[in-house]
């Protein structure tokens, strides 16, 4: 268990828009929680990839859109400081992913924060968009803000983490530690564990599999209270549910059920994926999650 309790500097990425200005705001959360610096990156192009022929591009097209970045990259930082947080700014030429992710490595931060840019509902969040991107890359956790968050900044005081008690989800609970920032009576950490039993098992006599079931239950509850034990001493409140279900879904109803701040996950688990591939665990509940999700790689941590 790490005792760094705190975070120290959180990077969000922004590209000015409704979803960038609400990844924001949830930054400045966590930078007034933590009285972290808070360090707001964007990414431009000096050139566009392909343009139509009939568009001139000049060096003076560049220079103008450097100048109004830096512009409204400075009024974000302003708005920013006058909640009384350091603030700093990054301005980077480039794919999005790849300026954050320097910045990330060159400040030694603690977090990313960044917009989803996702949908609602089962939609799922594009492979190959900045933030599907980052979550696989980043060098260090990364927090995914939904358009839906917006209006609702708060200090975290409780996170979901779901577990399969593999090391990814231990690092998550680690994780979760941090951002709740130390002990406290307000603070709680919900771990979770939701099984599935597979169709074909339904074809075991009742009393059959009503026993093996009761028997993958007490197991399940012994290593989740395990788990819980060595969280409470960090002194923040550990609760625990086991139940049965899909696990995405499981997820997703138990984070409104707690009234989750925020969900807290590894990319990877019991299965050993090292990539966040369509239709996976962390994918659906990043897609259309309450609330934000922390996601926690294994060589990030």
């Amino acid at each position: 268990m790490s005792t760094r309790a705190t975070l120290r500097t959180i990077i969000v990425a922004t590209d000015f828009s409704d979803n960038g200005s609400t990844a924001l705001a949830w930054a400045e959360e966590l930078a007034r929680q933590h009285d972290a610096a808070l360090v707001l990156v964007h990414a431009a192009r000096l050139e566009p990839a392909t343009t139509p022929e009939s568009v001139q591009w000049s060096q003076k097209s560049g220079d103008e859109i450097r100048a109004r970045a830096e512009s409204q990259l400075d009024r974000e930082a302003q708005k920013a400081r006058r909640s009384g947080i350091t603030v700093d700014c990054e301005l980077g030429f480039g794919a999005a992913v790849d300026v954050v992710i320097a910045a990330a490595e060159r400040r030694g931060a603690d977090i990313i924060v960044a917009g989803t840019r996702g949908r609602t509902g089962w939609k799922r969040l594009l492979l190959g968009s900045t933030a599907a991107r980052l979550i696989r890359k980043a060098p260090c956790p990364v927090l995914t803000v939904h358009p839906t968050d917006a209006g609702l900044p708060r200090p975290v005081r409780t996170v979901l983490v779901p577990t399969d008690f593999s090391e990814d989800a231990g690092l998550a609970a680690n994780a979760a530690t941090r951002i709740l920032g130390g002990p406290g009576t307000d603070r709680r950490l919900v771990l979770l564990h939701a099984y599935h039993v597979p169709y074909e098992a339904t074809y075991l006599p009742a009393p059959v599999l009503q026993d093996a079931i009761s028997a993958a239950d007490a197991g399940t509850k012994r290593m989740i209270e395990e788990c819980a034990a060595k969280l409470q001493k960090t002194g923040i409140r550990v609760d625990t549910i086991v139940c049965e279900g899909d696990p995405p879904a499981a997820i997703l109803d138990n984070a409104k059920s707690v009234g989750a701040d925020l969900v807290a996950m590894g990319t990877e688990g019991l299965s050993g994926l090292n990539r966040l591939l369509l239709g996976t665990t962390a994918e659906r509940v990043v897609a259309s999650a309450p609330c934000p999700v922390l996601t926690v790689r294994r060589e990030a941590a």
